[in-house]
């Protein structure tokens, strides 16, 4: 993708707290992901809008339903990645645990 330089304005300790974070070269790169993130949540915004235009506003019972089917997905990703790190901390066959 091509690029170019522009100018914008941003206050001060904001800027210079990204440029802490992101070191030498990352700025531009930071902004730029900030920015594609900011366009996503404008366009899923947009598709809510229609959405609720053409099939009506979300109930409190769908909303419920998709909170919960959200918090049983991070449960079974939780899950996933405590036994995926309890395999990676067995020892190899033939060798034996260390003692902490």
């Amino acid at each position: 993708m091509a690029t170019k330089k522009y100018t914008v304005t941003l206050p001060e300790e904001l800027a210079e707290a990204i440029r802490a974070e992101v070191g030498p070269g990352g700025f531009s790169r930071y902004v730029t992901h900030a920015i594609e993130r900011q366009r996503e949540q404008d366009r899923l915004g947009e598709l809510v809008d229609w959405l609720e235009e053409e099939y009506g506003p979300v109930t409190e019972a769908e909303t419920a339903e998709a909170e919960a089917e959200r918090r049983e997905i991070e449960r079974m990703h939780a899950e996933l990645a405590r036994a995926r790190r309890a395999e990676a901390e067995k020892p190899a066959p033939g060798q034996r645990r260390e003692a902490a």
